[in-house]
C-alpha cells in the first residue's frame, strides 16, 4: 500500500549458511521471508538472488528457488505421499518416505491406518498440527530447493521432534541455504 514495512535489514547468505529469525509477534519475520519470494512487492534494488535484482526476475524462476513452509499448510484429500510429492510428481514412494523421515513423520506407528497411503482429508483434517507441519517440511525438502524457507514451521512440534528435523536439516542441506523463522531461540540455535 505504498508504506515502509521493514527498513535497515542487512543480511548476505552464502549457499550453506544457516539464517534464524527471531522477533516477537508482528516484528516483521514473515514479512521479510515473503519478501524475499516477492510473495509481497518490494522495491527494486533491495533483494538480491545470486548478485541479481530479483524484481527483474520472472516470479516462477525466482520462486523455483525455494521452498517454503508456511504457518499455515495446505494439504489436500490424497494420500500422505500424495501431499508429500505434491511439489514432485514423478517422485518415488522411496524418496517420499526418506523426505519423511528427515521430517520425523512416522507414518507407520499405527496412527496412519494405512501408513503412507492413508488418505489425510482435506486440509489435512486427519492429521495432527504436527503432523501438517511435518508434511509440509517433507514436502519442502523433496524438492531440495537451494533455498529452504521455515517460515514458523515447527510451532507445533514438541522439543525433540523439532531438534531431529532440524538436525536432518543441516545434515542433509550442507550446501544449501535455510532460513528459519521462529519464536523460540532453540530453533535458531545452530544458525549462522
Amino acid at each position: 500500500e505504498g508504506h515502509m514495512v521493514l527498513r535497515e535489514i542487512d543480511v548476505v547468505l552464502k549457499p550453506g549458511q544457516t539464517l534464524g529469525v527471531v522477533g516477537p509477534i508482528g516484528s516483521g519475520k514473515s514479512t521479510f521471508v515473503k519478501a524475499l519470494m516477492r510473495l509481497i512487492d518490494i522495491d527494486s534494488g533491495s533483494v538480491f538472488l545470486g548478485g541479481k535484482d530479483i524484481t527483474e526476475l520472472k516470479l516462477d524462476s525466482l520462486r523455483s528457488h525455494f521452498g517454503y513452509v508456511s504457518q499455515e499448510n495446505v494439504l489436500f484429500s490424497r494420500s500422505l505421499a500424495d501431499n508429500v510429492a505434491f511439489g514432485k510428481p514423478g517422485a518415488s514412494r522411496d524418496e517420499v518416505a526418506r523426505a519423511l523421515k528427515q521430517a520425523s513423520l512416522n507414518y507407520d506407528d499405527g496412527t496412519l491406518p494405512s501408513g503412507i497411503e492413508t488418505v489425510v482429508g482435506e486440509r489435512g483434517i486427519t492429521l495432527s498440527g504436527g503432523q501438517k507441519q511435518r508434511t509440509a517440511i517433507a514436502r519442502a525438502l523433496l524438492i531440495e530447493p537451494p533455498v529452504l524457507v521455515l517460515d514458523d514451521s515447527l510451532s507445533s512440534v514438541d522439543s525433540d521432534t523439532e531438534e531431529a528435523i532440524l538436525e536432518a536439516v543441516r545434515r542433509e542441506r550442507r550446501e544449501k541455504t535455510t532460513i528459519i523463522v521462529a519464536h523460540r531461540m532453540t530453533a535458531v540455535a545452530h544458525a549462522d
